[in-house]
């Protein structure tokens, strides 16, 4: 480990433990009724179509989990996205996925059971593999060079989790949605990891010039659009078009009111 990244950590180190001390000491404040009875009733088809699945192959989904979904994915709907899942298990998502995105979505499952190629059919490919084997993201990169959406609901283990995102992210397509399901834990790694992807998006000096100020892009910055983290959860969005370089142009004319003439 460099001494650079060891002294960033240990500089960090007293923020995460207010970080976790203010999480500790939270207390909500009572939740207005209407504000929640609104919530329940915002439409959502993805979460009617797991509500109404009371038979066949079995699914299973923590229920807050269909908001991001709807949130970041529903720009997909209608325009045939490639949808890469991996951890089949029962089958029961590959057909929510398909239903939820319209007609001519592609679903690709990713397993390492050789049973769940019972779920292969005509919108749906099934591809068995470790996902914790970077030659076998590599002959799936090969077999499937267009991805919108990768979901991860697969082995759950950060390692597993950290190469899935490492040779996945940067092939998905721009605008691309990746998600990792169940970060479970305080002190989950791939969590840990995709803090530091936090701190990517931060990356950067200010070059100055008269009247604006602008901050040229990493090239993760320039790819990537944002990161979310929800419970459980972590949501990375691409970016349509590469960004060169952050700028905050000056506008107006009065400032400082103690400088001002």
């Amino acid at each position: 480990m460099k001494l650079s990244t060891l002294y960033r950590i240990i500089v960090r180190a007293p923020w995460r433990a207010r970080g976790a001390r203010f999480v500790a000491q939270w207390r909500n404040a009572a939740a207005p009724q209407h504000a929640q009875a609104s919530a329940e009733a915002a439409p959502n088809p993805m979460r009617d179509y797991f509500d109404r699945h009371a038979e066949g192959p079995g699914v299973q989904k923590w229920l807050h989990y269909f908001e991001v979904y709807h949130r970041h994915l529903a720009k997909f709907v209608g325009r045939s996205p490639v949808v890469a899942e991996v951890g089949v298990y029962s089958g029961g998502s590959l057909p929510m996925w398909r239903d939820y995105f319209g007609p001519g979505c592609r679903v690709h499952g990713i397993d390492i059971d050789p049973g769940c190629v019972a779920y292969d059919g005509p919108d749906c490919t099934i591809h068995i593999g470790d996902q914790a084997d970077r030659a076998f993201w590599k002959r799936f990169r090969d077999a499937v060079p267009q991805v919108d959406i990768l979901i991860d609901d697969g082995a759950h283990t950060p390692e597993a989790q950290r190469v899935t995102l490492e040779e996945m992210l940067p092939h998905l397509s721009p605008g691309g949605v990746y998600l990792c399901e169940d970060v479970h834990g305080v002190h989950n790694g791939f969590a840990d990891f995709a803090y530091s992807l936090c701190d990517g998006l931060n990356d950067g000096g200010i070059e100055s010039r008269p009247g604006v100020d602008t901050i040229p892009t990493t090239p993760f910055q320039a790819g990537i659009h944002s990161l979310h983290l929800y419970a459980f959860l972590v949501l990375i969005e691409k970016r349509e078009a590469s960004e060169p370089l952050f700028a905050a142009p000056l506008r107006g004319t009065q400032w400082n009111p103690s400088t001002s003439a």
